[in-house]
This record gives C-alpha cells, sequence and structure tokens, in this order.
C-alpha cells in the first residue's frame, strides 16, 4: 500500500499534539466543595457507577483517536500499485467468404456467428467480402457496429435463400472458387499508413472460408495470395468444408490451403458440419486475442476502504459510548 499524500499524517499528528498541549494547559475549573462528602463517595454503588464512568471515558478517548488516525489515513489517500499487460483490443478482421453453390450454409453460419459477436466487440473493425468468379467488397472495415450487424443479417438471410441480388458481381470472371483471387482482394482491403505499410497498432486477420475447389484460372495464385498476405501483416485462418482427406501430398489442395495459412501465422480448420463453425470462431477469437497483448502498464487504484471502514465503526462507537454517558 502506498500513501498518495502522506505528508498529511504528520500534520495530522502535530494537530492532535497541539490539542492535547493546550488541553493540559488550560485553567482548571472552579470545584465546589461538599461537606462530608466522602459518605456519599464511599458508598459501593457510588464506586461502581464512577469505574463504569471512566471505563467509558478511556473506551471514548480510544475511540476517537482510532477515529482521527483512521479518517487522517483516508485523507492521506491510500493507493494499490499493480501492473497488468491488457489484451489489445484494435484488431482487424475481414471474412472472406466463397459464395460458390456448395458454401451457402457454411458461410450464414460464419455470417452468424459474427453477427452476435459484433455486439460483443469493442475497438475491433469487421469488413466483409464475397467472391466466386470475382471478389465484391460487402462493406469495408468499420467499427459501427450497428451497421456491421444489419450487413451481416442481410447476407445471412441471403446465404441461407440462396438467392437475391446479394451475389451480383461475383459471377463477373471465368471459372468458380477462385480462390487466390479472393484471398487477394480480401488481404487488399486493410488499409495501410501514409508510407504504404501495415498499422503496427493493430492486428490484421482474414477469416477465409472456402471449400478450395478451384475452377478456372486465377490472376493470383493461392500462393502468391499468401505471400501478399505475409507483405502486409495479415493471418489467414482459413475454414475448408471441402478437405475431403486426399492424403498429405504437396499438391494436394487441402494441404496447400493449410500450408499458406499457417505460413501466414494462421490456422487451418476442417469442418465435418457448419455446427461446427461457432467452436472452430472462437478458437480463432481466442488465438488472435493471445497473441496480441499490450505492453505491461502500471495501474494505481485507490484503496480508501479499510481506512473508512474502521473510522465508521469507530464513529459508530463513539456515539454509542457519548449516549451511555449522557447524564
Amino acid at each position: 500500500m502506498e500513501l498518495s499524500y502522506w505528508w498529511i499524517l504528520p500534520l495530522a499528528a502535530a494537530a492532535v499534539g497541539c490539542a492535547a498541549w493546550l488541553s493540559i494547559r488550560r485553567r482548571p475549573q472552579k470545584v465546589r466543595h461538599i461537606a462530608h462528602g466522602e459518605r456519599l463517595t464511599a458508598l459501593p454503588a457510588y464506586q461502581h457507577a464512577l469505574r463504569q464512568y471512566r471505563t467509558r471515558l478511556v473506551l471514548a478517548v480510544v475511540l476517537g483517536a482510532v477515529f482521527l488516525a483512521a479518517t487522517a489515513t483516508a485523507a492521506a489517500r491510500p493507493t494499490h500499485r499493480s501492473t497488468v499487460q491488457p489484451e489489445i483490443r484494435n484488431r482487424d478482421i475481414v471474412l472472406c467468404l466463397d459464395v460458390s453453390g456448395s458454401m451457402t450454409s457454411t458461410d450464414a453460419a460464419i455470417a452468424a456467428v459474427f453477427q452476435k459477436l459484433a455486439g460483443e466487440f469493442d475497438g475491433e473493425r469487421i469488413g466483409m467480402v464475397i467472391f466466386d468468379s470475382s471478389s465484391v467488397q460487402l462493406f469495408p472495415l468499420t467499427d459501427d457496429y450497428h451497421y456491421a450487424t444489419e450487413q451481416l443479417t442481410q447476407a445471412k438471410d441471403a446465404l441461407d435463400s440462396g438467392a437475391g441480388s446479394f451475389f451480383d458481381g461475383t459471377w463477373n470472371g471465368e471459372g468458380s472458387s477462385l480462390i487466390g483471387d479472393g484471398l487477394a482482394s480480401c488481404v487488399q482491403s486493410f488499409p495501410d499508413t501514409a508510407d504504404g505499410s501495415p498499422d503496427p497498432r493493430r492486428s490484421r486477420s482474414v477469416v477465409l472460408a472456402t471449400d478450395n475447389f478451384l475452377s478456372g484460372e486465377p490472376v493470383f495464385t493461392l500462393e502468391e495470395a499468401g505471400a501478399l498476405a505475409i507483405s502486409k501483416n495479415v493471418k489467414v485462418h482459413a475454414l475448408n468444408p471441402g478437405d475431403l482427406d486426399y492424403g498429405d501430398q504437396p499438391d494436394q489442395p487441402g494441404v496447400q490451403l493449410r500450408a499458406t495459412a499457417e505460413r501466414t501465422g494462421g490456422t487451418y480448420f476442417t469442418l465435418d458440419s457448419p455446427e461446427a463453425v461457432p467452436g472452430i470462431v472462437q478458437k480463432v477469437q481466442e488465438t488472435e486475442a493471445t497473441s496480441y497483448r499490450a505492453a505491461p502498464q502500471a495501474v494505481v487504484a485507490d484503496t480508501p476502504a479499510w481506512p473508512l471502514g474502521i473510522a465508521l465503526l469507530a464513529g459508530t462507537g463513539m456515539l454509542v459510548l457519548g449516549w451511555r454517558l449522557d447524564p
């Protein structure tokens, strides 16, 4: 424990000393003598009452001293100093969803999870990009969580129904599930500083959901998109419901997607069903939370509870004794 205004204690002690000295120096009160007063003071009842009075008077003095000491300590502002290492909450998250036909149920589950998470975010920014043969930014990185929740709700409804204008703009290219182009578009969604470098104050994550069934010739290969993510300090967390265990050969699609995600410092998950999405997203959130910690900070907190509590008890005792001493 530390005292912010420690100098109050010696001042209080000096004030008490001056008051005691003045009390001793004051003139004695005039006393009126009564004839044969010893007959009264010798009575057992009088002696008993006198002992009780003196005991209560001593208790009152002790409680008064405790009260003064406790209030002086509280006025000196006792504090507790500790060191904490808070979690950084200034993360940027881009949902990168492959909206080819086999992915709609998984995408809807991801949108539903982040729809709920958006209401709990504090400092994070979230954006969303959808792709098939071409990419469309559904909404940019934002910390307007009400807006993000509205957009995610609309996305979930459209993905559940599988129809509507939601998918417009994702079929402008040739082929389907052009994963490299989609991932590159998502990585480019993160803003850079004025000198073109990533903002070191914010962590960057892409949640990539794709069945990994490439059909066509993308501009960016998956490996090139992964290299772009590394250059921009973006972690890729890949969710793949299409990994049907073709083996661990380097040329297998699942192995390549896993390698790309892990090279960026991210993670790779296979999905047995859309119901597994909430648990996987939670793991991604935990990974991000433990990966970014702020520098240790000294925290000073006031701790006046115990001196004020003692003062309250002592004051209550003084009131009770004052009532008992009242003739």
